[in-house]
Protein backbone atom coordinates (compact mmCIF):
# COMPACT_ATOMS: atom_id res chain seq x y z
CA UNK A 1 0.00 0.00 0.00
CA UNK A 2 2.83 2.33 0.88
CA UNK A 3 5.07 1.55 -2.69
CA UNK A 4 0.93 2.18 -4.31
CA UNK A 5 0.72 5.29 -2.72
CA UNK A 6 4.03 7.20 -3.57
CA UNK A 7 2.81 6.93 -6.91
CA UNK A 8 0.87 10.03 -6.21
CA UNK A 9 4.11 12.12 -4.95
CA UNK A 10 4.42 15.69 -6.89
CA UNK A 11 7.76 14.06 -7.40
CA UNK A 12 6.38 11.41 -9.42
CA UNK A 13 4.16 13.55 -11.88
CA UNK A 14 1.97 10.63 -12.59
CA UNK A 15 -1.12 11.98 -11.35
CA UNK A 16 -2.24 14.14 -14.05
CA UNK A 17 -1.60 11.38 -16.73
CA UNK A 18 -3.84 9.00 -14.14
CA UNK A 19 -6.74 11.88 -14.06
CA UNK A 20 -6.50 12.32 -17.96
CA UNK A 21 -7.38 8.66 -18.56
CA UNK A 22 -10.10 8.63 -15.64
CA UNK A 23 -11.78 11.24 -17.43
CA UNK A 24 -11.43 9.69 -20.55
CA UNK A 25 -12.98 6.58 -19.25
CA UNK A 26 -15.70 8.61 -18.23
CA UNK A 27 -16.01 10.63 -21.65
CA UNK A 28 -16.41 7.22 -23.53
CA UNK A 29 -18.47 5.64 -21.21
CA UNK A 30 -21.17 8.31 -21.27
CA UNK A 31 -20.71 8.84 -25.19
CA UNK A 32 -21.38 4.81 -25.19
CA UNK A 33 -24.63 4.94 -22.83
CA UNK A 34 -25.83 7.93 -24.90
CA UNK A 35 -26.08 5.56 -27.77
CA UNK A 36 -27.47 2.57 -25.84
CA UNK A 37 -30.13 4.78 -23.60
CA UNK A 38 -31.33 7.63 -26.61
CA UNK A 39 -34.08 6.15 -28.49
CA UNK A 40 -34.41 8.98 -31.24
CA UNK A 41 -31.81 11.57 -31.80
CA UNK A 42 -30.74 14.05 -34.93
CA UNK A 43 -27.46 13.61 -36.86
CA UNK A 44 -26.31 16.81 -35.15
CA UNK A 45 -26.65 14.52 -31.66
CA UNK A 46 -25.73 11.67 -33.37
CA UNK A 47 -22.23 13.51 -34.03
CA UNK A 48 -21.71 15.27 -30.82
CA UNK A 49 -21.73 12.06 -28.74
CA UNK A 50 -19.82 10.57 -31.36
CA UNK A 51 -17.13 13.37 -31.06
CA UNK A 52 -17.68 12.70 -27.03
CA UNK A 53 -16.73 9.22 -27.30
CA UNK A 54 -13.47 9.64 -29.42
CA UNK A 55 -12.32 12.41 -27.34
CA UNK A 56 -12.39 10.21 -24.18
CA UNK A 57 -11.01 7.22 -26.37
CA UNK A 58 -8.36 9.71 -27.68
CA UNK A 59 -7.76 11.30 -24.00
CA UNK A 60 -7.54 7.39 -22.58
CA UNK A 61 -4.41 6.42 -25.20
CA UNK A 62 -2.91 9.53 -24.62
CA UNK A 63 -2.79 8.87 -20.80
CA UNK A 64 -1.45 5.86 -21.20
CA UNK A 65 1.25 6.15 -23.73
CA UNK A 66 2.72 9.22 -21.29
CA UNK A 67 2.47 6.88 -18.09
CA UNK A 68 4.37 4.36 -19.94
CA UNK A 69 7.05 7.06 -20.50
CA UNK A 70 7.19 8.35 -17.66
CA UNK A 71 8.08 5.22 -16.04
CA UNK A 72 10.58 4.70 -18.21
CA UNK A 73 11.98 8.12 -17.31
CA UNK A 74 11.57 6.86 -13.69
CA UNK A 75 13.69 4.08 -14.55
CA UNK A 76 16.22 6.38 -15.94
CA UNK A 77 16.49 9.02 -13.49
CA UNK A 78 17.06 5.71 -10.54
CA UNK A 79 19.46 4.12 -12.96
CA UNK A 80 21.48 7.75 -12.36
CA UNK A 81 21.61 8.21 -9.26
CA UNK A 82 24.59 8.58 -7.82
CA UNK A 83 26.26 5.26 -6.28
CA UNK A 84 27.24 4.86 -2.51
CA UNK A 85 30.54 2.50 -1.62
CA UNK A 86 30.86 1.03 -5.15
CA UNK A 87 26.79 0.28 -5.15
CA UNK A 88 23.82 2.18 -6.64
CA UNK A 89 22.11 4.42 -4.32
CA UNK A 90 18.54 3.70 -3.06
CA UNK A 91 15.68 6.04 -4.99
CA UNK A 92 12.53 6.83 -3.35
CA UNK A 93 10.03 5.96 -6.15
CA UNK A 94 9.47 2.63 -5.63
CA UNK A 95 7.44 1.03 -8.94
CA UNK A 96 4.61 -1.40 -8.92
CA UNK A 97 5.69 -2.74 -12.37
CA UNK A 98 9.73 -3.08 -12.41
CA UNK A 99 12.22 -3.97 -9.51
CA UNK A 100 14.88 -1.29 -9.22
CA UNK A 101 17.76 -4.37 -9.37
CA UNK A 102 17.33 -5.04 -12.50
CA UNK A 103 18.80 -1.23 -13.68
CA UNK A 104 21.63 -1.51 -11.47
CA UNK A 105 23.45 -3.11 -13.87
CA UNK A 106 23.27 -2.50 -17.68
CA UNK A 107 24.08 -5.16 -21.04
CA UNK A 108 28.42 -5.88 -20.13
CA UNK A 109 30.89 -3.66 -22.62
CA UNK A 110 34.59 -4.40 -22.92
CA UNK A 111 36.55 -1.65 -24.36
CA UNK A 112 40.11 -2.77 -25.50
CA UNK A 113 42.22 0.01 -26.49
CA UNK A 114 44.56 2.96 -25.11
CA UNK A 115 44.88 6.67 -25.70
CA UNK A 116 42.09 9.68 -25.97
CA UNK A 117 40.09 6.96 -28.14
CA UNK A 118 39.22 4.57 -25.66
CA UNK A 119 38.53 7.87 -23.40
CA UNK A 120 35.89 8.86 -26.41
CA UNK A 121 34.37 5.18 -26.88
CA UNK A 122 33.82 5.32 -22.45
CA UNK A 123 32.42 8.57 -22.55
CA UNK A 124 29.45 7.79 -24.79
CA UNK A 125 28.79 4.68 -23.22
CA UNK A 126 28.38 5.72 -19.59
CA UNK A 127 25.01 6.84 -20.44
CA UNK A 128 23.80 3.65 -20.78
CA UNK A 129 25.93 1.54 -18.39
CA UNK A 130 27.98 1.03 -15.35
CA UNK A 131 28.85 -2.07 -16.19
CA UNK A 132 32.38 -0.65 -18.48
CA UNK A 133 35.46 -2.77 -18.43
CA UNK A 134 38.76 -0.96 -19.92
CA UNK A 135 41.66 -3.10 -20.95
CA UNK A 136 44.45 -1.33 -21.81
CA UNK A 137 48.59 -1.19 -21.49
CA UNK A 138 50.69 -0.98 -18.84
CA UNK A 139 53.55 -0.02 -20.47
CA UNK A 140 54.95 3.34 -22.06
CA UNK A 141 56.67 0.87 -25.15
CA UNK A 142 60.51 2.31 -24.18
CA UNK A 143 59.58 6.45 -24.24
CA UNK A 144 61.33 8.37 -21.96
CA UNK A 145 59.59 8.55 -18.69
CA UNK A 146 58.66 11.69 -16.60
CA UNK A 147 60.44 13.33 -14.07
CA UNK A 148 57.26 12.42 -11.51
CA UNK A 149 57.67 8.16 -12.41
CA UNK A 150 61.67 8.78 -12.19
CA UNK A 151 61.53 9.90 -8.76
CA UNK A 152 58.84 7.78 -7.29
CA UNK A 153 60.15 4.75 -9.65
CA UNK A 154 55.89 4.57 -10.42
CA UNK A 155 54.58 2.16 -13.14
CA UNK A 156 53.67 4.06 -16.76
CA UNK A 157 50.01 4.64 -15.32
CA UNK A 158 49.08 7.38 -18.07
CA UNK A 159 46.05 5.22 -20.08
CA UNK A 160 44.75 3.71 -16.81
CA UNK A 161 44.46 7.74 -15.77
CA UNK A 162 42.73 8.77 -18.69
CA UNK A 163 40.19 5.66 -18.11
CA UNK A 164 39.53 6.50 -14.54
CA UNK A 165 38.95 10.18 -15.81
CA UNK A 166 36.60 9.01 -18.68
CA UNK A 167 34.53 7.37 -16.37
CA UNK A 168 33.98 9.76 -13.83
CA UNK A 169 30.86 11.53 -13.02
CA UNK A 170 32.93 14.71 -12.73
CA UNK A 171 35.40 14.04 -15.38
CA UNK A 172 36.90 17.97 -15.74
CA UNK A 173 37.58 17.70 -11.34
CA UNK A 174 39.13 14.19 -11.92
CA UNK A 175 40.86 15.51 -14.68
CA UNK A 176 42.24 18.40 -12.72
CA UNK A 177 43.07 15.80 -9.87
CA UNK A 178 44.86 13.54 -11.89
CA UNK A 179 47.17 15.85 -13.67
CA UNK A 180 47.97 17.99 -10.85
CA UNK A 181 51.73 18.91 -10.22
CA UNK A 182 52.25 20.15 -7.16
CA UNK A 183 53.87 23.63 -6.35
CA UNK A 184 54.84 22.56 -2.84
CA UNK A 185 59.19 22.76 -2.65
CA UNK A 186 59.37 19.52 -1.48
CA UNK A 187 56.69 18.03 -3.76
CA UNK A 188 57.61 19.53 -6.89
CA UNK A 189 57.22 18.36 -10.00
CA UNK A 190 55.48 15.36 -8.70
CA UNK A 191 51.91 14.57 -10.21
CA UNK A 192 48.81 13.66 -7.69
CA UNK A 193 47.95 10.73 -9.77
CA UNK A 194 51.11 9.30 -10.06
CA UNK A 195 51.51 9.59 -6.33
CA UNK A 196 48.30 7.85 -5.59
CA UNK A 197 48.06 4.99 -7.90
CA UNK A 198 51.86 4.09 -6.45
CA UNK A 199 50.83 4.48 -2.94
CA UNK A 200 47.31 2.23 -4.01
CA UNK A 201 49.93 -0.38 -5.28
CA UNK A 202 52.13 -0.60 -2.15
CA UNK A 203 48.86 -0.47 0.03
CA UNK A 204 47.30 -4.14 -1.61
CA UNK A 205 50.50 -5.12 -3.04
CA UNK A 206 48.94 -5.68 -6.57
CA UNK A 207 48.95 -3.15 -9.29
CA UNK A 208 45.54 -4.99 -10.79
CA UNK A 209 43.75 -5.34 -6.74
CA UNK A 210 45.00 -1.48 -6.66
CA UNK A 211 43.31 -0.12 -9.92
CA UNK A 212 40.41 -2.00 -8.64
CA UNK A 213 39.99 -0.32 -5.07
CA UNK A 214 41.43 2.97 -6.69
CA UNK A 215 37.97 3.06 -8.63
CA UNK A 216 36.01 2.49 -5.41
CA UNK A 217 37.55 5.09 -3.55
CA UNK A 218 37.13 7.52 -6.29
CA UNK A 219 33.26 6.91 -7.00
CA UNK A 220 34.13 5.01 -10.61
CA UNK A 221 31.47 3.29 -12.37
CA UNK A 222 32.90 0.65 -14.00
CA UNK A 223 36.45 -1.29 -13.90
CA UNK A 224 40.23 -0.36 -15.31
CA UNK A 225 42.09 -3.42 -15.97
CA UNK A 226 45.50 -3.84 -17.19
CA UNK A 227 46.14 -5.95 -20.10
CA UNK A 228 49.03 -7.68 -17.93
CA UNK A 229 51.19 -6.72 -15.47
CA UNK A 230 54.38 -7.70 -16.84
CA UNK A 231 57.16 -5.15 -18.44
CA UNK A 232 56.42 -5.28 -22.00
CA UNK A 233 58.14 -3.69 -24.88
CA UNK A 234 56.62 -3.03 -28.22
CA UNK A 235 58.39 -3.43 -31.27
CA UNK A 236 58.60 -2.80 -35.36
CA UNK A 237 60.18 -4.76 -38.01
CA UNK A 238 60.11 -2.69 -40.97
CA UNK A 239 59.94 -4.23 -44.65
CA UNK A 240 63.34 -4.01 -45.24
CA UNK A 241 63.96 -6.22 -42.19
CA UNK A 242 64.93 -3.22 -39.73
CA UNK A 243 63.75 -3.56 -36.15
CA UNK A 244 62.92 -0.67 -33.60
CA UNK A 245 62.15 -1.26 -30.49
CA UNK A 246 61.52 2.03 -29.13
CA UNK A 247 57.71 3.51 -29.42
CA UNK A 248 58.66 7.11 -29.76
CA UNK A 249 61.24 6.10 -32.60
CA UNK A 250 59.16 3.91 -35.15
CA UNK A 251 58.28 7.47 -37.14
CA UNK A 252 61.40 8.28 -37.38
CA UNK A 253 62.36 5.44 -38.39
CA UNK A 254 59.76 4.53 -41.34
CA UNK A 255 60.63 8.08 -42.56
CA UNK A 256 64.35 7.89 -42.81
CA UNK A 257 64.35 4.77 -44.37
CA UNK A 258 61.51 5.17 -46.76
CA UNK A 259 59.73 2.22 -45.61
CA UNK A 260 56.87 0.91 -43.92
CA UNK A 261 56.00 -1.31 -40.93
CA UNK A 262 55.74 -5.00 -41.66
CA UNK A 263 54.93 -6.13 -38.48
CA UNK A 264 54.46 -5.48 -34.64
CA UNK A 265 55.47 -7.66 -32.17
CA UNK A 266 55.92 -7.58 -28.28
CA UNK A 267 58.91 -8.49 -26.05
CA UNK A 268 58.64 -10.87 -24.35
CA UNK A 269 56.18 -12.27 -26.33
CA UNK A 270 55.23 -14.76 -23.69
CA UNK A 271 53.46 -12.22 -21.71
CA UNK A 272 50.37 -13.36 -19.62
CA UNK A 273 47.08 -11.26 -18.93
CA UNK A 274 46.47 -9.70 -15.97
CA UNK A 275 43.88 -11.00 -13.60
CA UNK A 276 40.15 -10.59 -14.77
CA UNK A 277 41.15 -9.75 -18.38
CA UNK A 278 40.05 -12.96 -20.09
CA UNK A 279 36.67 -13.00 -17.66
CA UNK A 280 36.10 -9.95 -18.45
CA UNK A 281 35.99 -11.06 -22.70
CA UNK A 282 34.16 -14.28 -22.26
CA UNK A 283 31.19 -12.36 -20.07
CA UNK A 284 30.58 -9.74 -22.21
CA UNK A 285 27.74 -8.53 -24.35
CA UNK A 286 29.66 -6.18 -26.31
CA UNK A 287 33.54 -5.96 -27.31
CA UNK A 288 34.63 -2.80 -28.75
CA UNK A 289 38.62 -2.06 -30.51
CA UNK A 290 40.12 1.45 -30.96
CA UNK A 291 39.97 3.82 -32.41
CA UNK A 292 43.83 4.59 -31.17
CA UNK A 293 46.98 4.42 -33.11
CA UNK A 294 47.29 0.91 -34.74
CA UNK A 295 50.67 -0.43 -33.99
CA UNK A 296 50.89 1.05 -30.07
CA UNK A 297 47.51 1.61 -28.74
CA UNK A 298 44.92 -1.45 -30.24
CA UNK A 299 47.50 -4.21 -31.66
CA UNK A 300 49.72 -4.94 -28.62
CA UNK A 301 46.44 -5.80 -26.87
CA UNK A 302 45.56 -8.16 -29.29
CA UNK A 303 49.39 -9.63 -29.14
CA UNK A 304 49.03 -10.56 -25.45
CA UNK A 305 48.75 -14.48 -24.50
CA UNK A 306 45.49 -15.34 -24.98
CA UNK A 307 43.23 -12.28 -25.50
CA UNK A 308 42.60 -12.84 -29.31
CA UNK A 309 41.37 -15.94 -29.08
CA UNK A 310 39.53 -15.18 -25.95
CA UNK A 311 37.86 -12.70 -28.45
CA UNK A 312 37.25 -14.94 -30.92
CA UNK A 313 35.88 -17.62 -28.93
CA UNK A 314 33.36 -14.87 -27.40
CA UNK A 315 29.69 -14.99 -28.96
CA UNK A 316 29.71 -10.99 -28.26
CA UNK A 317 29.17 -8.56 -30.59
CA UNK A 318 32.57 -7.25 -31.91
CA UNK A 319 33.11 -3.91 -33.51
CA UNK A 320 36.45 -2.25 -34.43
CA UNK A 321 35.57 1.68 -34.26
CA UNK A 322 38.52 2.92 -37.56
CA UNK A 323 40.38 5.67 -37.54
CA UNK A 324 38.79 9.02 -39.03
CA UNK A 325 42.85 9.87 -39.85
CA UNK A 326 46.17 8.42 -40.12
CA UNK A 327 49.06 8.41 -38.68
CA UNK A 328 52.58 9.30 -39.51
CA UNK A 329 55.01 7.16 -39.63
CA UNK A 330 52.52 4.15 -38.43
CA UNK A 331 49.45 4.17 -41.23
CA UNK A 332 50.45 6.77 -44.14
CA UNK A 333 48.67 6.16 -46.67
CA UNK A 334 46.52 3.51 -45.26
CA UNK A 335 43.22 2.76 -46.44
CA UNK A 336 39.80 1.42 -44.47
CA UNK A 337 40.59 -1.85 -45.78
CA UNK A 338 44.85 -1.73 -44.89
CA UNK A 339 43.61 -1.14 -41.35
CA UNK A 340 41.43 -4.09 -40.87
CA UNK A 341 43.60 -6.57 -42.67
CA UNK A 342 47.24 -5.07 -40.60
CA UNK A 343 44.79 -6.43 -37.65
CA UNK A 344 43.99 -9.34 -39.22
CA UNK A 345 47.82 -10.12 -40.51
CA UNK A 346 48.57 -10.09 -36.90
CA UNK A 347 46.08 -12.24 -34.94
CA UNK A 348 43.71 -13.50 -37.62
CA UNK A 349 40.01 -13.02 -38.56
CA UNK A 350 37.04 -13.24 -36.56
CA UNK A 351 38.36 -10.99 -34.07
CA UNK A 352 35.94 -8.58 -34.50
CA UNK A 353 32.65 -8.76 -37.07
CA UNK A 354 31.58 -5.43 -37.56
CA UNK A 355 33.57 -2.25 -38.27
CA UNK A 356 31.97 1.30 -37.68
CA UNK A 357 33.35 4.09 -40.12
CA UNK A 358 33.27 7.59 -41.00
CA UNK A 359 31.61 8.50 -43.80
CA UNK A 360 30.87 12.05 -42.87
CA UNK A 361 32.51 15.55 -44.72
CA UNK A 362 35.04 17.39 -42.58
CA UNK A 363 35.60 20.95 -42.87
CA UNK A 364 38.76 20.90 -45.16
CA UNK A 365 40.39 23.86 -43.15
CA UNK A 366 40.83 21.40 -40.61
CA UNK A 367 42.16 18.45 -42.75
CA UNK A 368 44.90 20.52 -44.27
CA UNK A 369 45.97 21.31 -40.44
CA UNK A 370 46.54 17.14 -39.94
CA UNK A 371 48.18 17.04 -43.15
CA UNK A 372 50.69 19.42 -42.22
CA UNK A 373 50.83 17.12 -39.45
CA UNK A 374 51.47 14.63 -41.68
CA UNK A 375 47.84 12.73 -41.60
CA UNK A 376 45.32 12.42 -43.79
CA UNK A 377 41.46 11.16 -44.03
CA UNK A 378 41.82 7.28 -44.00
CA UNK A 379 39.95 6.74 -47.32
CA UNK A 380 36.89 4.32 -47.04
CA UNK A 381 37.42 1.77 -49.25
CA UNK A 382 33.96 0.15 -48.36
CA UNK A 383 33.60 -2.55 -50.37
CA UNK A 384 37.39 -3.62 -50.55
CA UNK A 385 37.03 -3.74 -46.57
CA UNK A 386 34.02 -5.76 -46.80
CA UNK A 387 35.85 -8.17 -49.16
CA UNK A 388 37.68 -9.10 -45.32
CA UNK A 389 34.82 -10.60 -44.02
CA UNK A 390 33.65 -7.88 -41.78
CA UNK A 391 30.36 -6.24 -41.65
CA UNK A 392 30.31 -2.17 -42.17
CA UNK A 393 28.88 0.44 -40.67
CA UNK A 394 28.96 3.24 -42.35
CA UNK A 395 28.26 6.82 -40.16
CA UNK A 396 28.77 10.46 -40.17
CA UNK A 397 30.61 10.19 -36.76
CA UNK A 398 33.48 13.12 -37.11
CA UNK A 399 33.15 16.51 -35.02
CA UNK A 400 35.47 18.89 -34.08
CA UNK A 401 36.24 19.09 -30.40
CA UNK A 402 38.85 21.45 -29.13
CA UNK A 403 40.36 22.62 -32.80
CA UNK A 404 40.87 18.79 -33.35
CA UNK A 405 39.07 16.09 -35.68
CA UNK A 406 37.43 13.29 -33.02
CA UNK A 407 35.15 10.73 -33.14
CA UNK A 408 31.63 11.59 -31.86
CA UNK A 409 31.47 9.26 -28.85
CA UNK A 410 27.08 9.89 -28.66
CA UNK A 411 27.28 7.88 -31.95
CA UNK A 412 29.99 5.70 -31.38
CA UNK A 413 28.01 4.42 -28.02
CA UNK A 414 23.88 4.25 -29.59
CA UNK A 415 25.66 2.15 -32.49
CA UNK A 416 26.46 -0.39 -30.03
CA UNK A 417 23.82 -0.36 -28.34
CA UNK A 418 21.29 -0.63 -30.97
CA UNK A 419 22.83 -3.62 -32.13
CA UNK A 420 22.63 -5.10 -28.59
CA UNK A 421 19.07 -4.25 -28.90
CA UNK A 422 18.43 -5.61 -31.94
CA UNK A 423 20.41 -8.98 -30.34
CA UNK A 424 17.62 -8.85 -27.73
CA UNK A 425 14.92 -8.60 -30.21
CA UNK A 426 16.39 -11.78 -31.78
CA UNK A 427 16.11 -13.47 -28.92
CA UNK A 428 12.53 -12.31 -28.56
CA UNK A 429 13.36 -9.94 -25.19
CA UNK A 430 11.98 -7.30 -26.50
CA UNK A 431 9.49 -6.35 -23.57
CA UNK A 432 12.72 -7.43 -21.14
CA UNK A 433 13.01 -4.75 -18.72
CA UNK A 434 17.09 -4.47 -19.87
CA UNK A 435 16.27 -3.60 -23.33
CA UNK A 436 12.78 -1.06 -22.00
CA UNK A 437 15.73 0.71 -20.33
CA UNK A 438 18.04 1.28 -23.61
CA UNK A 439 15.57 1.59 -26.04
CA UNK A 440 14.44 4.38 -23.85
CA UNK A 441 17.55 6.10 -23.65
CA UNK A 442 18.50 5.23 -27.56
CA UNK A 443 15.63 7.49 -28.48
CA UNK A 444 16.40 10.56 -26.65
CA UNK A 445 20.14 9.91 -27.12
CA UNK A 446 18.83 10.02 -31.31
CA UNK A 447 16.98 13.00 -30.98
CA UNK A 448 20.51 14.80 -29.39
CA UNK A 449 22.34 13.71 -32.34
CA UNK A 450 20.48 15.09 -34.59
CA UNK A 451 20.13 18.40 -32.92
CA UNK A 452 24.15 18.11 -32.69
CA UNK A 453 24.11 17.07 -36.43
CA UNK A 454 22.13 20.55 -37.28
CA UNK A 455 24.44 22.54 -35.16
CA UNK A 456 27.73 20.99 -36.72
CA UNK A 457 26.54 21.55 -40.33
CA UNK A 458 25.63 25.34 -39.69
CA UNK A 459 29.80 25.13 -37.91
CA UNK A 460 31.22 23.75 -41.23
CA UNK A 461 29.00 26.47 -43.53
CA UNK A 462 30.38 28.84 -41.51
CA UNK A 463 33.82 27.77 -41.69
CA UNK A 464 33.14 27.16 -45.18
CA UNK A 465 32.59 30.64 -46.39
CA UNK A 466 35.23 31.74 -43.69
CA UNK A 467 38.01 30.22 -46.08
CA UNK A 468 36.28 29.94 -49.12
CA UNK A 469 39.54 31.47 -51.03
CA UNK A 470 41.06 28.31 -50.30
CA UNK A 471 39.89 25.24 -52.80
CA UNK A 472 38.21 22.53 -51.47
CA UNK A 473 40.45 19.77 -52.43
CA UNK A 474 40.02 15.98 -52.56
CA UNK A 475 40.12 15.01 -48.81
CA UNK A 476 42.65 12.04 -50.38
CA UNK A 477 45.88 14.45 -49.93
CA UNK A 478 49.29 13.70 -49.94
CA UNK A 479 50.42 13.48 -46.06
CA UNK A 480 53.49 15.11 -44.92
CA UNK A 481 55.82 12.12 -45.10
CA UNK A 482 55.44 11.98 -48.86
CA UNK A 483 55.90 15.83 -49.53
CA UNK A 484 58.82 15.68 -47.45
CA UNK A 485 60.82 12.75 -49.55
CA UNK A 486 59.36 13.46 -52.48
CA UNK A 487 62.07 14.41 -54.41
CA UNK A 488 64.27 11.23 -53.09
CA UNK A 489 61.42 8.89 -54.29
CA UNK A 490 60.93 10.67 -57.52
CA UNK A 491 65.08 10.62 -57.59
CA UNK A 492 65.15 6.34 -56.72
CA UNK A 493 62.16 5.89 -59.32
CA UNK A 494 64.31 7.59 -61.66
CA UNK A 495 67.58 5.41 -61.33
CA UNK A 496 65.47 2.50 -60.83
CA UNK A 497 63.73 3.37 -64.35
CA UNK A 498 67.37 4.74 -65.83
CA UNK A 499 69.05 1.83 -64.96
CA UNK A 500 65.78 -0.26 -66.66
CA UNK A 501 66.76 1.88 -69.89
CA UNK A 502 70.19 1.20 -69.54
CA UNK A 503 69.95 -2.64 -69.35
CA UNK A 504 67.79 -2.53 -72.35
CA UNK A 505 70.37 -0.86 -74.37
CA UNK A 506 73.07 -2.71 -73.18
CA UNK A 507 70.62 -6.01 -74.54
CA UNK A 508 70.46 -4.32 -77.80
CA UNK A 509 73.93 -3.64 -78.03
CA UNK A 510 74.65 -7.16 -77.33
CA UNK A 511 72.19 -8.19 -80.28
CA UNK A 512 73.27 -6.05 -82.86
CA UNK A 513 77.06 -7.26 -81.68
CA UNK A 514 76.22 -11.32 -81.97
CA UNK A 515 74.50 -10.38 -85.51
CA UNK A 516 77.52 -8.49 -86.61
CA UNK A 517 79.91 -11.45 -85.55
CA UNK A 518 77.59 -13.73 -86.87
CA UNK A 519 77.66 -12.20 -89.79
CA UNK A 520 81.58 -11.54 -90.40
CA UNK A 521 81.57 -15.63 -89.74
CA UNK A 522 79.70 -16.26 -92.18
CA UNK A 523 81.24 -13.84 -94.49
CA UNK A 524 84.35 -15.64 -93.62
CA UNK A 525 83.34 -19.11 -93.93
CA UNK A 526 82.43 -18.13 -97.65
CA UNK A 527 85.26 -16.55 -98.35
CA UNK A 528 87.25 -19.59 -97.69
CA UNK A 529 84.71 -21.95 -99.18
CA UNK A 530 85.44 -20.07 -102.46
CA UNK A 531 89.32 -20.38 -101.92
CA UNK A 532 88.89 -23.68 -101.64
CA UNK A 533 86.61 -24.49 -105.01
CA UNK A 534 89.24 -22.34 -106.78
Amino acid sequence: MKSFLEWFKSSAKVKRWIFLIVLGIGLACYGFTQILVTEEMSFQDLGKVIAIFVIGFIMIVIGIIFIQKRNLEIIIEANDQESVKGKKAKVNIKSLIFNRKVYDEGPKIVVIGGGQGLNTVIDGLRKYTNNITAIVTMSDYGNVPTESRKALDALPLDDIKGSIIAMSDKQDLMRELMHLHFQNERLRGLNFGDIYLTAMNELYGNISEAIQKSTEVLNINGRVLPVTLDEIMICAELTDGTVVEKKDKIPEMVSKKVEVIHRIFISPSNCKPAPGVIEAIQEAEAIIIGPGSLYTNVLPNLLIKRVAKAMKESKAIKMYVSNIMTEFGQTDNYTLAEHIKAIQDHVGKDVFDYCLVDTGEVVPEYVRRYNKEGSEIVEANITKAAGLGVKIIQKDMSCIKDDKIRHNSAIIASTVIELICNELKFKDQQNGTEFLLLNSILKEDKKNIKQDKKVNQKKKEIVQKATKNVKDKKTHRKSKFSEKYKERVESIQNTEAKIKENRAIASEIERLEKNKTTKTTKKKSEKTLKNKNK
